[in-house]
């Protein structure tokens, strides 16, 4: 019996890897670890870090934008077309309610706080801002949190202002102040998510905003990826393929949680699931190459715009050959 070790979130999800629903390929067992990317959980946090420096992990959930720099770098790793994590940019960009900031082409020559441009959100959200928006990232003055904020070779260096390094938990004091007009995060401070220093969303209907979106682009952007350790991959590339089915029935399963009224803390959860089938319809969840191309594709435009990676790859390339033709 081998086993093999797998680091995820605590996602709804991959609930089914948690409580023993999923059975592995014969002769398999699965060692599930609950690990972070930046905030410990159970079994700690650097997921990314652990995987690619100290080869902890068969498999790992991983950023998709340090994915793509690793494999830019030529750095020994592949991947699985499965993807844990998939965010819209136009839920994650607050300012202060009174600032009379609503579109993108409004932050043009603003302050923005953001943790890093390395983080697969940064990527797309910059990426956005400048495609699909016409707010080229370029003419904004970015604010990083991080002191590592451009801490990859060849990375553009746009306008910075140190003013939020360190101060993270403050940014909705500094939009208050307006040493900021913005934050970009997915996780808001805990004083701003608990109404306690106000901010609201840049645009003023998110959802619709993000349904546009959805409607041009035809997907729900991605996150992060299963990567795939150099030596599962070479001594048993023929689990690679049942593994990928595996987390296909993951999502599957999943799913159908949703039919039970009561499954979800949220009293309108199965309100809310009928009524984004109704907006958006279909899986936006699919698992497998083909498709996800067009996704995977737009995101690697965005981080050679960007400067993360010297070239934009061959998307088949960056995945493991036995799953290619998923």
């Amino acid at each position: 019996m081998r086993t093999l070790t797998v680091a995820i979130e605590r996602y709804d999800r991959y609930l089914p890897f948690y409580d023993g629903t999923i059975r592995p390929p014969e002769g398999i067992a699965l060692d599930i670890r609950q690990v972070g990317a930046t905030t410990p959980l159970r079994d700690g946090k650097d997921r990314n870090r652990r995987m690619l420096i100290d080869d902890e992990f068969d498999l790992c959930e991983f950023g998709l934008s340090a994915y793509l720099m690793a494999r830019d770098r030529g750095l020994d790793i592949t991947a699985l077309p499965v993807f844990p994590r998939r965010l819209f940019s136009q839920s994650q960009i607050f300012v202060h309610p009174d600032s009379g900031l609503t579109a993108p082409h409004q932050l043009i020559g603003r302050r923005i706080a953001v943790n890093s441009f390395q983080t697969s959100l940064s990527v797309l959200a910059l990426g956005d801002l400048k495609f699909a928006y016409g707010a080229p990232w370029e003419d904004i003055i970015w604010c990083p949190t991080s002191s590592q904020m451009l801490d990859f070779p060849g990375a553009k260096a746009p306008p910075l202002d140190p003013c939020c390094t360190g101060r993270r938990q403050e940014l909705g004091v500094l939009l208050a102040s307006g040493e900021i007009d913005a934050f970009l995060l997915p996780r808001p401070p805990h004083a701003v998510a608990t109404g306690t220093t106000p901010a609201r969303r840049l645009f003023p209907y998110p959802k619709a905003a993000e349904r546009a979106y959805f409607g041009e682009k035809g997907y729900f952007p991605i996150m992060h990826l299963m990567a795939v350790s150099a030596k599962l991959s070479a001594e048993a590339p023929e689990l690679l393929l049942p593994l990928t089915a595996m987390f296909a029935e993951a999502d599957a399963i999943a799913a159908g949680y949703a039919a039970d009224p009561a499954w979800s803390l949220l009293a309108w959860g199965r309100h809310d699931a009928e009524a984004e089938a109704e907006a958006l319809g279909g899986n936006l969840w699919p698992v497998g190459l083909e498709a996800n191309r067009a996704n995977i594709a737009r995101f690697a435009e965005y981080a050679q715009d960007i400067g993360l990676i010297a070239a934009r790859p061959d998307v088949d390339a960056l995945f493991a050959e036995p799953v290619r033709a998923t």
